[in-house]
């Protein structure tokens, strides 16, 4: 089960906003269901540039979001955006189907509306940002978010070191591969991983000035001058210190390259329909 909730555990401390109309109008009145202080928050201005903002405290896996308006007044939110931050400094727009997407707000102060996210995000900051509100009133929101806590095995590098994984085998020899990974990086150039083999054969995913490159020799010896050298590039800016995933999956010559969502089909050249590598990636 994923659907605790994360909000109305938290200190008051945890929710901060661009700004407030008044003490009683501040973010740590902005938990679903609360009724104290003016019932909700309210910035000074109602305009697109206000944002309520909440500390999970660590990385969690949002799954939902609710949203009510500020209890008791014509004061409510009608639709409104999401930005999600592992760092509360470097933003990324909620998106789905490759566009930012747009949250159907409140339609009165005190009815509660639910979204179930359909993917959901790994992040410790969330930020609700106010498109449009009631136009009798002003912006007003309480909101709750629901998830879970989110572990993973994370390893930093200094672009000096590196980390070895060993095979049982001496030798891989294979017709089907996949392998799937995140990675977040503020340098725009580097080698995510490599494996090689004594005849030739290699796969290597790096880096380039911010763009992902996945490189394959299937069955070669010869290493420079080789027919069967295989190169694809994906994505732009993800040297931007945010989470991206990817994930590789072959099958004899066919490969699936996706990196965000972005996937790219393509057959490797040359006559080999198998990798060789030795016992370490």
């Amino acid at each position: 089960n994923c659907d605790d909730a994360l909000v109305s555990p938290l200190p008051s401390a945890a929710l901060t906003s661009s700004s407030e109309l008044f003490s009683t109008h501040s973010p740590s009145f902005a938990k679903l269901n609360r009724r104290d202080g003016a019932g909700g928050w309210s910035p000074l201005e109602s305009n697109e540039q206000q944002w309520l903002q909440v500390d999970l405290g660590d990385r969690v896996e949002v799954v939902a979001v609710a949203t009510q308006g500020r209890y008791g007044s014509s004061d409510w939110v009608t639709s409104y955006a999401l930005m999600f931050s592992d760092t509360g400094r470097n933003w990324r727009p909620y998106r789905q189907d490759d566009a930012g997407w747009v949250f159907t707000g409140n339609s009165n102060a005190d009815s509660v509306v639910h979204h179930k996210l359909l993917h959901s995000m790994k992040a410790r900051f969330l930020r609700f940002i106010p498109l449009k509100w009631n136009v009798g009133g002003r912006i007003g929101l309480r909101v709750e978010v629901f998830g879970c806590s989110y572990k993973s095995d994370i390893a930093d590098f200094d672009g000096r070191s590196s980390l070895l994984y060993r095979f049982n085998q001496k030798l891989m020899s294979t017709f089907k591969d996949v392998v799937s990974l995140k990675f977040k990086s503020m340098q725009g150039d580097g080698v995510l991983f490599h494996g090689e083999g004594q005849r030739g054969d290699y796969i290597t995913l790096e880096l380039q000035k911010g763009k992902l490159s996945l490189h394959l020799n299937l069955g070669d010896s010869n290493l420079h001058f080789s027919n069967s050298h295989t190169s694809v590039t994906l994505g732009s800016l993800l040297d931007d210190q945010h989470w991206h995933s990817v994930l590789i999956e072959r099958f004899n010559k066919q490969v699936n390259f996706t990196v965000d969502k972005h996937t790219q089909h393509f057959r490797t050249k040359g006559d080999s329909d198998h990798l060789d590598i030795d016992y370490e990636v």
